[in-house]
C-alpha cells in the first residue's frame, strides 16, 4: 500500500471514530435515508458495492470510480398520501483530476391545511426538502477506490426553513476474478447550518457495510447490505439486525428480475405479531435502445406500498 492511500485509509477511519458512537436514531432530514432508485429499492437497499449504476452516489460515492463513460439516471417515487420524490444523477471522468458526480435528491409532502390555535382553518401550506450533491471519487490501488461527498440540505415548512452541510466518505473493493465487490459508507457526517428554531437536530448518520457477488454459473448477482452500523443497541449482534439482502436475475441481455428483503423494515411495520409483506421488495429492469428502465415496488405492509421508476443511460 502507498503512502497516499495510507492517509486517506487512516482519515476514513479516524471519521469512523470520531462519528461512530452517535446516536441517529432521532434526526432529522430523514427523507435522506429513502431509497429512490428503483433498482436499489428492488434490492432492499442493497446497493454499498454497487460499481456499475450513476445513483451509487447517493449510497457510496466510491463505487463512482469503476463506472465507463458519462452516465446519468432520473427516478420518480410515488410514495403514500400525496407525498412524491424525485433524484437526478450525473457522472463523469474527468482526465488526470478522477470521476466526479453530481446529483439531486426531492421530496415534496405536499398541501395541509393551516388553522389557528382554535382550531379555526386560516389556510393552506406546504412543505418539502431537497439535498444537493457533488462527489469525488478515484482509486488508492488497484481495485480499490475511495470517494467523498459534499452534500448541501434544504428544508421548507411553511414559513419556518432549515438548512445543513454534510459529506459523504467511502471505500469499494474489488475482485474482478471473483465477481466480488465490498463497499463501506459514512453517510450523513455534519449538522444544520439553520434550524426551524432555536433547537438544532442531528442528521440521520449511517455507517454502512455491504458486499455482492455475481455466480459463476448462474445468471444472477446477490447483495448483502448491512445500515446503521452506528446505532445504540443493547447487544454487539443487534447492531447488525438492520440488514438487506438483494437479488438480481439476469433473464437475458435485455430483462433483469430484482428481489429484495429488509429486516429493519419489517421489524418496523410489523403490527402485533403479524408484518404482512412488510420489508419485500421486487422490481423490473429492462435495457430498450440505449437506456435502462427500471421498475421497483415495496411493500410496507398493512399501511400500503411505494412506486418507483427510473431511467437511466450512457453517453
Amino acid at each position: 500500500m502507498n503512502k497516499k492511500s495510507s492517509i486517506i485509509i487512516s482519515a476514513f477511519l479516524i471519521t469512523l471514530i470520531l462519528f461512530g458512537n452517535l446516536y441517529s436514531q432521532s434526526s432529522t432530514y430523514e427523507f435522506l435515508r429513502l431509497d429512490l432508485s428503483a433498482r436499489a429499492a428492488a434490492l432492499a437497499g442493497s446497493f454499498v458495492s454497487n460499481n456499475d449504476d450513476p445513483d451509487v452516489i447517493f449510497y457510496n460515492p466510491a463505487g463512482l470510480q469503476f463506472l465507463g463513460k458519462p452516465e446519468a439516471s432520473f427516478s420518480f417515487v410515488k410514495h403514500l398520501l400525496d407525498i412524491n420524490l424525485a433524484s437526478l444523477a450525473y457522472t463523469t471522468d474527468l482526465p488526470k483530476i478522477g470521476r466526479v458526480g453530481a446529483a439531486v435528491k426531492y421530496i415534496n409532502y405536499g398541501t395541509f391545511t393551516e388553522a389557528d390555535e382554535f382550531g379555526n382553518k386560516i389556510g393552506t401550506f406546504s412543505a418539502g426538502e431537497f439535498a444537493f450533491l457533488l462527489g469525488y471519487s478515484n482509486l488508492l490501488g488497484k481495485n480499490i477506490s475511495y470517494g467523498v461527498n459534499a452534500e448541501f440540505i434544504f428544508s421548507k415548512i411553511a414559513d419556518r426553513v432549515s438548512t445543513a452541510a454534510a459529506f459523504d466518505v467511502g471505500l469499494h473493493y474489488a475482485i474482478p476474478s471473483d465477481m466480488i465487490d465490498f463497499g463501506f459508507a459514512i453517510l450523513n457526517v455534519g449538522s444544520q447550518i439553520t434550524s426551524y428554531y432555536n433547537t438544532k437536530e442531528k442528521l440521520p448518520l449511517d455507517i454502512a457495510f455491504g458486499v455482492s457477488k455475481r455466480m459463476e454459473h448462474l445468471p444472477v448477482r446477490l447483495s448483502l447490505d448491512f445500515h446503521d452500523l452506528d446505532r445504540q443497541q443493547d447487544t454487539f449482534f443487534q447492531k447488525f439486525s438492520s440488514f438487506s439482502l438483494g437479488a438480481e436475475f439476469y433473464l437475458s441481455k435485455v430483462l433483469t428480475l430484482r428481489f429484495g428483503y429488509n429486516n429493519q423494515q419489517r421489524s418496523d411495520l410489523a403490527v402485533g405479531q403479524s408484518a404482512g409483506l412488510a420489508g419485500i421488495d421486487l422490481g423490473l429492469g429492462a435495457l430498450i435502445s440505449g437506456y435502462r428502465f427500471d421498475y421497483g415496488y415495496s411493500s410496507l405492509g398493512l399501511i400500503g406500498s411505494i412506486n418507483r421508476i427510473s431511467v437511466s443511460t450512457t453517453f
